[in-house]
């Protein structure tokens, strides 16, 4: 009885504790629940690419495409990626980017079921070189942990934006 009771306590003790720690973090939850596949919003677990995109007045736009290879488990993503920062050959531009657009429009991400979303760059000069960008994800609860990147040629400027998570390439 006393063993039993003690293993009961400890798997308590355990499930408060995991718990508190995942206080105020999204934990990049399956979309379909209760898979065991590892969840494919995690930084390690997509790619992530940067190309140019149509020209709009006064913006100069460039795509960021996440796919998810098979094996990994659809999850859920809502709003503009944060703390972004652009680097070029590993050196930070010292430019930083806000947001736009709708935040709490939830996609789902994973194998088949590529994202994407809009850099959106003042087009005001000739801007600051970039090939690689960090982000991270935002998930309906909050932030995924961990920082995510995409590498493609891109110039930014002070005034850049970042749009929502969308469904598609």
């Amino acid at each position: 009885m006393m063993r039993t009771n003690r293993k009961i306590a400890l798997t308590l003790a355990a499930a408060v504790l995991a718990g508190a720690a995942g206080a105020g973090v999204a934990q990049a939850s399956s979309a379909s629940g209760g898979s065991v596949a590892p969840s494919a919003c995690r930084p390690a677990n997509h790619t992530a690419k940067i190309t140019a995109a149509a020209n709009s007045a006064g913006h100069r736009h460039y795509r960021v495409t996440l796919t998810a290879p098979s094996g990994y488990e659809p999850c859920e993503l809502a709003g503009s990626p944060t703390d972004v920062r652009f680097s070029n050959g590993g050196s930070d531009s010292g430019v930083t980017a806000g947001r736009y657009g709708t935040q709490d429009t939830v996609v789902t991400f994973g194998p088949g079921q590529p994202v994407h979303f809009d850099i959106q760059v003042p087009n005001s000069g000739s801007g600051t070189p970039a090939d690689e960008a960090a982000f991270t994800l935002q998930a309906p609860g909050g932030q995924i942990p961990g920082t995510s990147f995409a590498e493609g040629t891109l110039r930014v400027a002070s005034g850049t934006l970042i749009g929502p998570v969308q469904s598609g390439a």
